[in-house]
């Protein structure tokens, strides 16, 4: 810190001497000044600068850059320059993957400027909010993104942005082999935006821990971030979009394989060491797969899509990059909630003379479970405010709190661990008396407990409290946002279905809308076909089984060879979904039969086709 501020003083008198200058990321960017108090540093190996410039325009905001010396920024510049080029391409044929790209430019060797983007934080600082093993958990991002977009308009629209950014990410990071990737280089934006940072590793030279590779997953995709997707940790029809949007994005790519194989060529003489031979450029032959067909690579990137969402080397690097780092922030940063957007503090707002936890109530969004009901009265006339929290929000408090005070200030928290079933009725009234207890021990605790900014931020109103003071819905109309999405008993399969060279091509994409079994748990589905008439059964082709989901992903390519042109017009599609049931006989989830005369297979037909008991689908 004291080289730091040493080092501002000469760059204050550069100013001085020279009025103003123009930034090296952009000459549009003029700057007279340096704003000491915010600027500071990374813990990064390099230890990077974070320098704030005072504009020239006083309409402008500080412009702010980090300054890295150490790193070759010029394989971060060609990187991003891969990525624009990306870019381009996906909004050229109509898909706008709301991606990020910010500006970087090396000054020298080893040395250079990197444009930082506002309002953004790394996923590792979203995720120890909900403690060290925060990589491990499922909740963290959908609530960061929650806490910054309380509306529900607002929270879907960062979904969608999440959505895009985020399959556009996986592309980009897989395509040029960026490896090096864990929770402090990953970065997301208020607006649900996703974005890489930090390119010093490409085309697939991975660090090393001995002889293991430190990658071990294709790109980073992990469960927290599909329970983002998904709206909750249950696959949905929204992971389907995802899936589809990869896969259009890869393809749209893969035309244009020679255009980057071309233009990294053309670099292969600049002294980049991880650009430097025809092995480099290799690696992205075989990531684009010119080769196959778009059927074949959309079939690859979906199992290189599950084989992300499995790895749990990924969340086990971060755990460890989490564990790194504690020893940079453990010190000096102070615990915050994960759910509240801002710290209060009693000089903030009012003192608070007395809470108690007046009822519990049934809630279906954004998970199903019980709230509870705070009255806060503060000092003041007519102070006094409802605020609402989950006993999840309520065991954060205290287990922030523990962190600061030790135990002997503070009340005994209420057990989690309930015997039946933890989400009754009765448990909600037995934990709202056990609750109640704990908050009026909190408030009549000693003073530096009482008065911490912890409590007084938790029991300040969030916006959703405002929200639910002004409209109190009642819980029949919350009912009705977990009514099943589609009316069809049986769900809807899509598929793509396409006839060339006497082949038959049968691509199962998703499922969506199937019923659970008679249990209530979810099936264990696959799909099996049969091209009738079929008196041998010779015809059978079945897909892989999906675990656990009334909403599968497949991807999955059927063929029929050897059916000449005129033999479709008498051939009809069966298709059935089943569950399976191990030792028991297999559970019939839905059926629907194509007649292919009914299609005109001179291209492509693409859609979903409504499952019942023997019916006949149309597109």
């Amino acid at each position: 810190q004291s080289i730091l501020r040493e080092g501002l003083e000469d760059v204050k008198q550069f100013f001085k001497a020279n009025g103003s200058c123009r930034l090296p990321l952009s000459p549009s960017l003029l700057v007279k000044g340096i704003v000491a108090r915010d600027c500071s540093y990374f813990n990064s190996n390099a230890v990077p600068l974070k320098l704030s410039f005072q504009n020239v325009d006083p309409l402008g905001e500080n412009i702010r850059v980090i300054f890295k010396c150490g790193d070759d920024l010029r394989q971060d510049m060609l990187t991003l320059q891969m990525i624009r080029i990306m870019n381009k391409i996906w909004v050229q044929e109509g898909l706008d993957m709301r991606m990020v790209i910010f500006r970087c430019f090396s000054t020298g060797r080893g040395r250079g400027m990197v444009e930082m983007i506002p309002n953004a934080e790394t996923l590792r600082k979203i995720q120890v909010e909900h403690g060290v093993t925060g990589s491990f958990k499922d909740r963290p991002l959908a609530d960061w993104l929650q806490k910054h977009n309380p509306e529900e308009d607002e929270y879907e629209k960062a979904v969608e942005n999440f959505i895009y950014s985020c399959a556009g990410c996986c592309v980009a990071t897989y395509v040029l082999g960026i490896c090096d990737r864990h929770n402090d280089n990953i970065m997301l934006k208020t607006t649900g935006h996703m974005f890489h940072i930090d390119f010093g590793r490409f085309l697939g030279h991975a660090q090393m821990f001995g002889n293991i590779k430190r990658d071990r997953a294709p790109f980073v995709f992990t469960s927290d971030m599909a329970y983002v997707i998904n709206g909750g940790d249950k696959p949905s029809s929204r992971f389907h979009d995802f899936v589809d949007l990869c896969c259009q994005a890869y393809n749209l790519i893969r035309k244009h394989t020679h255009l980057f194989l071309n233009l990294l060529g053309l670099m292969l003489s600049c002294g980049i060491p991880e650009l430097s031979d025809l092995e480099d450029l290799k690696y992205v032959y075989d990531a684009l797969r010119p080769q196959d067909s778009d059927a074949d690579a959309t079939t690859y990137f979906t199992r290189l899509i599950e084989s992300s969402l499995g790895s749990v080397a990924t969340k086990l690097n971060f755990f460890i990059h989490n564990l790194a780092q504690m020893k940079f922030t453990g010190s000096e940063a102070r615990p915050t909630l994960s759910f509240a957007p801002r710290t209060h503090t009693i000089k903030t707002s009012s003192r608070i003379r007395d809470v108690f936890l007046c009822r519990h109530e049934r809630v279906f969004n954004p998970s199903k479970g019980y709230i509870y009901v705070v009255k806060v009265q503060r000092e003041g006339p007519s102070e006094v405010t409802f605020v609402q929290r989950t006993f999840e929000e309520f065991q954060e408090l205290h287990n922030k709190l523990r962190l600061l005070f030790p135990s002997s200030l503070l009340p005994s928290f209420p057990s989690r661990f309930v015997i039946g079933r933890s989400r009754g009725e009765a448990v909600a009234e037995r934990r709202k008396e056990e609750l109640n207890g704990y908050i009026w021990h909190l408030i009549h605790a000693a003073p530096e407990v009482a008065e911490c900014d912890l409590i007084y931020t938790f029991f300040h109103p969030l916006p959703r409290d405002e929200k639910a003071a002004g409209t109190n819905p009642t819980p029949k109309a919350a009912d009705t946002t977990w009514a099943r999405p589609l009316g069809k008993v049986g769900g809807e399969v899509k598929l793509s279905i396409s006839y060339k060279n006497n082949k038959l091509f049968i691509m199962v994409m998703h499922i969506r809308g199937l019923p659970p079994l008679q249990d209530g748990n979810d099936p264990d589905p696959y799909v099996k076909t049969y091209l009738l008439p079929d008196p041998q059964k010779t015809t059978k082709r079945k897909t892989k089984v999906a675990r656990k989901t009334c909403n599968p992903t497949y991807n999955e390519m059927l063929v029929y060879d050897g059916i000449p042109r005129g033999d479709l017009q008498q051939r009809e599609l069966r298709l059935s979904v089943l569950s399976e049931e191990g030792f028991w006989e297999n559970i019939l989830l839905g059926e629907v039969g194509i007649r292919l005369r009914d299609l005109d297979l001179a291209q492509e037909k693409m859609g979903w086709f409504a499952l019942g008991s023997h019916s006949h689908g149309t597109l």
